[in-house]
């Protein structure tokens, strides 16, 4: 069991579906609002995916994520920050082939462009994050013709990008093939430790939330990792027990469940809040950004 618990909340995804919550935040501001609240109710990191404020629209330019840094670093509020490089991987596919593909839908762009956002900022200089997450792995998304596209290739160059310009990798997992892999780019001396994984369950299809599946994932994780899991919808907050019982630390927020119960609509300092009482009611603690600075060995 991990006595020691860091939280991450992952602000708002790219599902438009998420959108349905009132307490979705859209702007930039209302994205580092709600990142800062949720630090303030016990999260050591925030995970960031922006959204084109006129629309709601899942978004990948610079600015919007430099608005939301800027505000999250003007706050006074300390809490480090994720931001993903997920979006640019989903290629949708025609019925005829390469006649019609890549069909609507599809987003699909280089690694490079995928990472512009911490490029950008890194190279500015005055709101660089603290952590960026590589999506080690391709999945079928669902049902349907889309899937994202993680090439073991792609995965070397998202590597090698965060570990020359100094931002600590989120390894992200959706299945256990992408485990196998992550431990070949540490072995391959692309990934300085401790390695950061994050361990994503209940996907479809990806590895399923169950017990079995988690534990087996985390037999198999490379040495000295610093590691979370969190899986979908109603298996959030039971997911925050299971991660910590197996001695990881834990992910909650509205990009992965919109309810604090059952057709109550959750923000993400309330869903944070409840993962606090989960955590401190099995007699763990929550730490601050501070440890888990230190514990990700943090530049």
């Amino acid at each position: 069991m991990n006595q020691d618990v860091i939280i991450t909340c992952a602000i708002t995804g790219d599902d438009t579906k998420v959108t349905k919550s009132p307490h979705c935040p859209i702007t930039p501001e209302g994205i580092a609002d709600s990142a800062i609240e949720a630090a303030r109710a016990g999260a050591a990191i925030v995970h960031i995916h922006v959204r084109d404020p006129a629309t709601g629209a899942f978004s990948m330019a610079t600015e919007h994520y430099r608005a939301v840094v800027k505000r999250i670093r003007e706050s006074g509020v300390d809490v480090l920050v994720n931001l993903t490089c997920g979006m640019g991987g989903y290629i949708c596919i025609g019925k005829d082939g390469l006649k019609d593909t890549p069909a609507a839908g599809s987003d699909f762009v280089t690694q490079k462009e995928r990472m512009q956002h911490v490029i950008d900022l890194c190279q500015e200089g005055l709101y660089r994050p603290d952590i960026a997450t590589l999506d080690c792995g391709t999945l079928n998304f669902g049902d349907g013709n889309r899937a994202y596209i993680s090439t073991p290739d792609y995965c070397r160059e998202g590597a090698a990008l965060m570990r020359d310009l100094k931002v600590k990798v989120e390894m992200e997992v959706f299945d256990t093939g992408n485990l196998w892999f992550v431990k070949q780019m540490v072995k391959e001396g692309l990934v300085p430790g401790p390695p950061m994984i994050q361990l994503c369950t209940g996907i479809p299809y990806g590895v399923p939330a169950d017990t079995g599946h988690l534990l087996a994932m985390v037999n198999t994780l490379p040495a000295n990792s610093v590691w979370s899991s969190f899986a979908i919808s109603r298996m959030q907050m039971p997911w925050v027990a299971q991660s910590i019982l197996l001695g990881g630390n834990v992910r909650v927020g509205l990009e992965d469940n919109l309810y604090l119960s059952k057709g109550v609509y959750a923000s993400n300092a309330q869903l944070v809040q409840k993962a606090r009482t989960i955590i401190e009611a099995m007699g763990a603690r929550v730490v601050g950004p501070d440890q888990a600075r230190e514990r990700l060995q943090l530049n």
